[in-house]
């Protein structure tokens, strides 16, 4: 594992430092109680609670709080890919897509596995120097496993000039 991806779960993984990162950098994804779970290269899982916070109308999780919470998933693995590389690269939602199965009426855990994809995409940019994108793939389940969402999130890779 490359020292800076170590340092990143190390700093992301603590206790107060990674609720404070979430706290300055995503208020919303903090108030609404989204919380990484664990994280290594290659998985991120990140859960989202059934709460008062991020309840809709319907007695579910709000999706925009599920959405969230799978963006987070891929996020957060990109933004591990990125940090420390030189030269630096920034990083861009640049589509979402989802589908849902399932009310949401509990605890839903987002798991994406594309961290080693994205590692390979964002050496790709650095190497050729010009933008690239990739599809990560998030799923999201209740208590029981069963598929509540499913997210597709596009990013773009790119060498800051």
């Amino acid at each position: 594992m490359k020292e800076s991806a170590t340092q990143f779960i190390k700093q992301i993984t603590h206790p107060i430092k990674g609720k404070l990162f979430l706290l300055l950098k995503l208020p919303s994804a903090f108030f609404s109680g989204v919380r990484i779970q664990s994280i290594t290269e290659e998985r991120c899982v990140v859960t989202v609670p059934y709460k008062w916070f991020s309840q809709n109308p319907f007695r579910s999780t709000y999706f925009a709080c599920l959405a969230m919470a799978a963006e987070m998933t891929t996020g957060v693995l990109g933004l591990m890919q990125i940090t420390g590389r030189k030269p630096a690269v920034s990083m861009l939602v640049v589509n979402i897509e989802g589908s849902f199965f399932k009310k949401a009426t509990d605890v839903t855990s987002f798991v994406c596995d594309d961290g080693k994809q994205m590692e390979h995409l964002v050496d790709e940019a650095i190497a050729t120097g010009e933008a690239k994108s990739m599809k990560a793939k998030s799923i999201g389940r209740n208590k029981a496993g069963e598929i509540v969402a499913e997210f597709y999130i596009t990013w773009s890779f790119k060498v800051k000039s």
